[in-house]
């Protein structure tokens, strides 16, 4: 998966937006102000931070050993739920999305339930 391919399908999930809060040289996908995708680039190579919960993490990371690794930038008590992963081809497409998809359920999750029946009206590809 490419990272505009990763974007793109990032985007069609309700609410989703794109922010830049670190600069133009990394693309952060949020929904409501909450940041659930992070592409950037991380010693030459592609890569997307994706939130998790603590087991869902630790099963990628076990999955794919030393190439889905804790969030690299997030503090040691954080990292365990988020997991930073190539966009080189080393996990499939499939997978990818598959973490997207979770990531983007985590955060909308902990979104207050008024917030998250307003998410799931939106038709998809709408901003919020």
């Amino acid at each position: 998966m490419t990272p505009e391919q990763g974007i793109a399908y990032c985007l069609q999930k309700s609410g989703a937006y794109i922010d830049h809060p670190f600069g133009p040289e990394s693309t952060i996908i949020k929904v409501e102000k909450k940041i659930f995708a992070q592409f950037f680039i991380l010693r030459g190579v592609e890569s997307v931070t994706l939130n998790c919960e603590k087991m869902q993490g630790d099963f990628y990371r076990q999955l794919f050993p030393g190439v889905v690794v804790r969030g690299y930038h997030c503090p040691p008590v954080q990292q365990q739920y988020f997991n930073t992963l190539p966009l080189d081809g080393l996990v499939p497409d499939e997978v990818t999305r598959e973490m997207i998809d979770h990531s983007y359920a985590t955060v909308v999750g902990k979104l207050p339930k008024y917030i998250q029946k307003k998410l799931a009206e939106i038709p998809i590809g709408e901003m919020k």
